[in-house]
């Protein structure tokens, strides 16, 4: 039973399927264009009158579409542009009123052509066809068939050329890369104009016939345009990379022999100059003795061409050690707080630099209550940078440098970036106009190599390069130098003078542990430093650590602007 039903099921379907064949209206064909043919006519101004007369092989479709290109970009980023006038649309004589509508690179002509019953011929006119072409020559090429969605059958062509013409040729298939024509002859007895001949074009594809002429034969009338890309922009061709290349070489040699020349220290002889040194005062003793005056702070400006926060830190211990200010550990609120110091002025008659006055005035004004660290930066902030000229201008008067390096810097930095912004205008140009783009990138890196060794354009004098010898003698001693042989009743106040040396050139750890190893009792130490008192139940063995805090919160607080 369950065999017989589904045979029955499929009767009924199959009947069904058979009835709904037979109500159903014939599917119609498929529009096509059974003949395309065009008359063109070649003008001695180079344009194109073409006349395309197009039969349809059923009934004419509600709207017939052709879409021209009107430019077309080259492998070498050029663009042709072609220009399309006087499009008309008609049928036995009748003007079917053609819709044209143009895009950025394509004009579209619409036709209604509903109940058609004869040929339309579409007729326009193209300038921009009319090529120079190599070996003196102009060459005219047009698709006369392109952009149809329907397929032609047939397709010939008549041109009416005004001269001679030298050469035919013809392309018929895919737009990218269309192959050859059925037929095309010309220039003959029997056929003295080219014609064209095609057969079986599908839809969407071209036809280009193309005609050569000799030089004055014909006007070339091409409106060509380089078209922007990175690539013809930045091209890495063999003159716009020689250039560049050029440029980097000849760029970077200039800036060498500027940096040789101008930022190179004094050579001077093998002597250095010594800034302090441990001087024997008997068996097993040496005094440590600076020479000159030269302050801790003007030691670390040498050394590295910059006033940085260690030499304005090692400044003021420098005040301290030498009876300026006193420095004391104020007790913790709680075990978690953070530590705070007050700065006191004392009366002191060791002469003072400037930029140690300027410094001394804002720590400890003359009149007024201690400063504490934790209020240095409003108190000390806005003479952060006088204290910093003022130290500049102190090295260049011990003829260390020629000039102040940080304007030295300035200046030379100042000149990259002005240079820098020039070089990114004139790439832009360059890259926007020509196909040298690489030489603009290639002055950009040239000049950011000025801002880059423009921190090293200050040169030390000879004199400073004798000094900056002698403070490599001095970080040695520090680093070396037996912690036991200082003077016997002197050693705290020889640890003193030399821990500001020490903090800007090195060794400070172990000049402090040699205090704090000195501390061989449970007694509080707290005011036994001139310089330094800490909290009640203070030690000298604590003087490492509250020293290293110290320097570390008085350098963020003073440079956290």
């Amino acid at each position: 039973m369950a065999r017989t039903g589904l045979r029955r099921l499929v009767a009924i379907m199959a009947t069904a399927m058979a009835l709904l064949a037979w109500a159903a209206p014939p599917a119609s064909a498929a529009e096509s264009v059974a003949t395309f043919t065009a008359k063109a006519t070649i003008n001695a101004d180079g344009s194109m009158a073409v006349t395309s007369s197009i039969t349809f092989a059923d009934a004419a479709p509600a709207t017939f579409q052709q879409v021209f290109d009107t430019a077309t970009r080259t492998a070498d980023d050029l663009e042709y542009r072609f220009t399309l006038s006087d499009i008309t649309a008609t049928s036995g004589g009748k003007d079917l009123g053609a819709s044209v509508t143009g895009g950025p690179s394509t004009t579209t002509v619409s036709v209604p052509t509903a109940s058609l019953t004869e040929p339309l011929q579409i007729a326009y006119t193209v300038r921009g066809a009319a090529l120079s072409t190599p070996g003196d020559t102009v060459t005219v090429s047009w698709p006369l068939v392109q952009g149809l969605s329907m397929p032609v059958a047939v397709f010939d062509a008549e041109v009416t050329v005004p001269a001679l013409f030298t050469g035919i040729d013809c392309a018929a298939g895919d737009p990218a890369a269309p192959g050859v024509c059925t037929f095309y002859s010309g220039g003959t007895h029997d056929t003295p104009n080219p014609v064209f001949h095609h057969e079986a074009l599908p839809a969407g594809q071209v036809v280009v016939p193309t005609v050569r002429f000799p030089a004055g034969a014909v006007a070339a009338n091409q409106d060509v345009h380089q078209v922007w890309s990175l690539d013809r922009a930045f091209s890495a061709a063999p003159l716009p990379l020689g250039i560049a290349a050029g440029l980097l070489l000849l760029g970077g040699l200039a800036l060498w022999a500027a940096h040789r020349r101008i930022g190179r220290d004094a050579v001077v002889g093998e002597e250095p100059t010594l800034v302090a040194a441990f001087h024997p005062v008997g068996p097993g003793q040496s005094e440590f003795r600076v020479q000159d005056g030269i302050r801790p702070g003007e030691v670390g400006t040498l050394a590295d061409e910059r006033v940085d926060p260690v030499d304005v830190t090692a400044t003021l211990l420098d005040l301290a050690v030498r009876g300026h200010l006193r420095i004391t550990e104020l007790p913790k609120a709680s075990p978690h707080a953070p530590t705070d110091w007050t700065f006191a002025r004392l009366q002191s008659s060791d002469p003072l630099l400037a930029y140690e006055h300027t410094l001394l005035d804002a720590v400890a004004p003359v009149q007024g209550d201690p400063v504490q660290v934790s209020n240095l930066a409003g108190s000390v902030g806005a003479v952060i940078g006088t204290v910093q000229s003022e130290l500049y201008d102190e090295v260049v008067s011990r003829g260390w440098f020629a000039g102040r390096p940080d304007a030295t810097r300035n200046r030379w930095a100042r000149l990259g970036w002005i240079g820098l912004a020039l070089a990114v205008l004139v790439t832009v140009a360059l890259a926007a106009f020509t196909s040298f783009g690489l030489a603009g990138l290639a002055l950009i890196a040239l000049m950011l190599g000025v801002v880059l060794v423009a921190q090293e354009m200050p040169a030390r004098t000879a004199k400073g390069t004798g000094v900056l010898r002698g403070l490599d003698v001095l970080r040695g001693s520090l680093l070396t130098q037996p912690v036991d042989t200082l003077p016997t009743g002197q050693g705290y106040v020889q640890l003193s003078s030399l821990l500001p040396y020490a903090i800007v050139l090195g060794g400070k750890d172990r000049w402090l542990q040699a205090v704090a190893d000195s501390d061989d009792d449970d007694t509080p130490d707290s005011t036994d430093l001139s310089w330094y008192h800490g909290p009640d139940g203070w030690r000298l063995a604590d003087l490492p650590a509250s020293l290293a805090n110290f320097v570390t919160t008085v350098q963020g607080t003073l440079f956290s602007r």
